[in-house]
């Protein structure tokens, strides 16, 4: 017995010295360790930048810290901060709220702070609001699309903090979707909006902190602007490498395979399709009561789009478009997150709900200018005329190539990893 628990002693030892072994404990556990997020690094190096001021903060409940505590909790009860007001972006400061979802100012009932509302009145603070405050801080997880508001909550807040004089501090984290791909056309400055405010692509590859000094920048924000970055961070990353929990960023972001798919499938918003809203899986699951899921999954799986695959599915929604009505549609699986194209999967799925459902599908109504919300989403309004007049994606993506290579040289100059 003496010699078998030898003997198994060194086959342990020698299957630990593997390459592979030694480097699935490096990339596992131990970066995850050595992982920091911008609010870890504030509270452990930077805490310099806050001690004694009186503090704006403006997060959501995805701001915390790695044993899931509020940074309002760890701000307020901290010794060397003094937190004067909350500022909450779409959905509040607590996440209570639906998309769209007007929010009134009210005071936390944890900490009775005054909450500013950035999705009520006015999505910029006001010189009322930002009275008596010495720095504003913004912690929030992005999720990495062009059309998630809270980016340019960041933005105007930032241009609130120049005209007020106020330093302004972003804590990095971590972009969901990793940092080396773009994807999406470039927004056109004509169908600027709320969801879409700079020209960046609908999939940009960046962090809120890289975002923060593009726009302060690249559109003469001016603001006085630190950002705390995260230490050990890769541009490779899944959202999982980090090993940081996954708080909901909004009522219908459950999870990270929602992020993943959302740079696309949220297209659907504009529309008569029914993007999940209402059902467990928003944005993964596609519908409504005149598609055929097994024609739509067949048609969709004969593209054969790189690192996806479609189900028929069936679905009634609880709320939003076709509230209570039977729906069939897709749910999208993604096979391989680091083949996986968003834009071009959304693309490619209004395209074939377009044609195999002319006389049903629709997209949402043009506005006073000929705008639809559908091209607010896209940035542009040619995608939808291409779709309309029958081009092929092949010739949609081309089109917004040029345009992604010239944001790609841009964005180099903002890289923080």
């Amino acid at each position: 017995m003496r010699k078998w628990g030898i003997f198994l002693t060194i086959l342990m030892l020698f299957s630990f010295m593997l390459p592979g072994a030694q480097a699935s404990n490096q990339n596992g556990f131990d970066h995850k360790k050595r992982f920091k997020t911008g609010l870890e690094q504030l509270l452990n190096h930077d805490m310099r930048v806050l001690k004694g001021k009186k503090v704006g903060l403006i997060t959501n409940p995805t701001g915390v810290d790695r044993n899931l505590n509020s940074i309002v909790d760890v701000l307020y009860n901290h010794p060397d901060v003094e937190l004067k007001a909350l500022y909450g972006p779409e959905h509040g400061v607590r996440g209570s709220a639906q998309a769209g979802e007007y929010v009134e100012f009210y005071n936390d009932p944890k900490t009775g702070l005054p909450v500013y509302s950035l999705y009520g009145a006015t999505k910029k603070p006001t010189p009322e609001m930002l009275e008596g405050i010495d720095v504003l801080v913004f912690d929030i997880q992005d999720v990495g699309t062009r059309f998630y508001t809270y980016i340019y909550t960041m933005a105007y807040a930032m241009e609130a903090a120049k005209e007020n004089g106020i330093p302004f501090v972003v804590l990095d984290r971590p972009n969901p979707l990793g940092g080396n791909e773009v994807e999406g056309p470039v927004l056109d400055p004509a169908y600027s909006s709320f969801v879409g405010l700079y020209p960046i692509p609908l999939r940009h590859g960046m962090t809120v902190g890289e975002l923060a000094k593009l726009f302060n920048n690249e559109f003469d924000i001016g603001a006085d602007l630190k950002v705390i970055e995260m230490k050990g961070w890769k541009r490779s990353w899944s959202y999982e490498d980090s090993g940081l929990e996954w708080v909901l960023p909004s009522p219908n972001m459950p999870t990270k395979d929602t992020a993943l798919v959302y740079p696309g499938s949220a297209l659907i918003e504009g529309t008569n399709v029914s993007e999940g809203r209402g059902t467990t899986k928003p944005f993964e699951l596609i519908g409504a009561p005149f598609i055929n899921g097994d024609q739509l999954a067949e048609k969709l799986n004969k593209e054969a789009l790189p690192g996806v695959t479609f189900r028929a599915a069936s679905f009634i929604p609880a709320s939003s478009k076709h509230a209570g009505k039977l729906s069939h549609g897709v749910e999208i699986h993604v096979k391989d997150e680091k083949l996986f194209q968003p834009v071009l999967t959304g693309i490619t799925l209004v395209k074939a709900i377009h044609d195999l459902y002319p006389n049903d599908f629709a997209f949402r109504a043009e506005d006073s200018r000929g705008i639809s919300f559908f091209d607010l989403l896209t940035g542009n309004g040619w995608v939808r005329e291409y779709i309309e007049s029958g081009r092929t994606v092949d010739e949609i993506v081309s089109r917004y190539d040029q345009e992604l290579q010239d944001f790609k040289d841009v964005r180099k100059k903002y890289l923080l990893y």
